[in-house]
C-alpha cells in the first residue's frame, strides 16, 4: 500500500519555543519523527515535513528528510497539509497520513494501520485511532478526548466529556469505568487527498467550536471517520520542556526508543 505521511511543523509554540527544532540527541525533533516513521513503514511510503519557516525546511534537508515550505499563517495543521498536498501534486484518490511533528515515539505500526483504514472503509473520508481507557482519571479528564464507535468501526461522536455515559453506574458520580471500555482518541489522521483539500473550505461547525475538536467539522457535514482501535497507548508526545527531557532520557537509554 502506497501513501504519503505529512508531518506539519510550526515554529511558534507557547510552551516550548522552536519546538520542531528542539535537539533530541543530535537531531531536531521533527527529524526524529520522520526517522521514527521511516523505520517501520512500507518502503513505498513518502514522508514529507510541511514546515512554516525556512529553518525547519533547511534542518530537514540537512538530515536527508524531504520538506516543503508552507504559508506561515495557516489556522490549523490540516490547512497546512492541504497546501502541502497541492505542492506535492498528490492525486485526488491518494491517501495522506497526518503524523504530528511532536510525536518522536510514535509507533510506525500505528501509522500503517491508520493508512489502511480508508481502503477497508470506502465510505469514510478520514481515518484515525483510539485505544481503551483503563482508569477513571483519564475517563473524567476533559483533556483526554473520547470517541464512541458504531459496530463497523466508524466514529459516532468525539467528546471531551466522559462518553459513553453509564446511566446506572454514574448515578452517584464517576467512580468506576463503564462495562464496555471507553476509548481514548489518538491524534493521528488519514485523509483522502480530495477531502483533505476540501476540508479548509467547509463551514466551521457549532459542535467543533463547543468541544474545540476540529474532526467534528467533518462529521457535522456528514463525512464519516473510520477508527483503528490499537492495543497500545501512544508514545510520549512533547508539549513542554519537561516532556522533552523525558523523551531525551528514552533516546539516551536506547538506540531504538521503545513504543508504549
Amino acid at each position: 500500500m502506497a501513501y504519503t505521511v505529512l508531518i506539519p511543523a510550526r515554529l511558534a509554540s507557547t510552551r516550548l519555543p522552536n519546538k520542531p527544532l528542539a535537539d533530541l540527541c543530535g537531531a531536531p525533533m521533527v527529524v526524529r519523527v520522520a526517522q521514527r516513521v521511516r523505520a517501520g513503514v512500507t518502503p513505498a511510503t513518502r514522508i514529507v515535513v510541511a514546515g512554516d519557516h525556512p529553518c525547519i525546511v533547511q534542518a530537514c534537508h540537512d538530515h536527508g528528510v524531504e520538506a516543503v515550505l508552507t504559508h506561515a499563517d495557516h489556522a490549523s495543521g490540516t490547512d497546512r497539509l492541504a497546501q502541502a498536498s497541492q505542492m506535492l501534486n498528490l492525486a485526488a484518490d491518494d491517501i495522506v497520513v497526518n503524523v504530528q511533528g511532536d510525536e518522536p515515539l510514535i509507533d510506525p505500526a500505528l501509522v500503517e494501520s491508520v493508512a489502511a483504514l480508508l481502503q477497508s472503509h470506502p465510505q469514510a473520508d478520514m481515518g484515525t485511532a483510539a485505544h481503551a481507557i483503563d482508569n477513571v482519571a483519564d475517563f473524567s479528564n476533559p483533556n483526554v478526548v473520547k470517541v464512541v464507535l458504531d459496530k463497523t468501526g466508524l466514529a459516532l461522536y468525539f467528546s471531551r466529556a466522559p462518553i459513553a455515559w453509564w446511566r446506572d453506574g454514574f448515578a452517584h458520580g464517576i467512580h468506576a469505568l463503564p462495562p464496555h471500555a471507553p476509548l481514548r482518541h489518538i491524534g493521528i489522521y488519514a485523509y483522502r487527498v480530495a477531502f483533505l483539500q476540501r476540508f479548509p473550505q467547509l463551514e466551521p461547525a457549532p459542535i467543533e467550536a463547543t468541544e474545540a475538536l476540529e474532526q467534528l467539522r467533518a462529521m457535522w457535514h456528514g463525512h464519516r471517520i473510520a477508527v483503528h482501535v490499537s492495543a497500545r497507548a501512544p508514545g510520549v508526545g512533547v508539549d513542554t520542556p519537561e516532556d522533552l527531557e523525558r523523551v531525551r532520557a528514552l533516546f539516551l537509554n536506547s538506540s531504538t526508543p521503545p513504543v508504549s
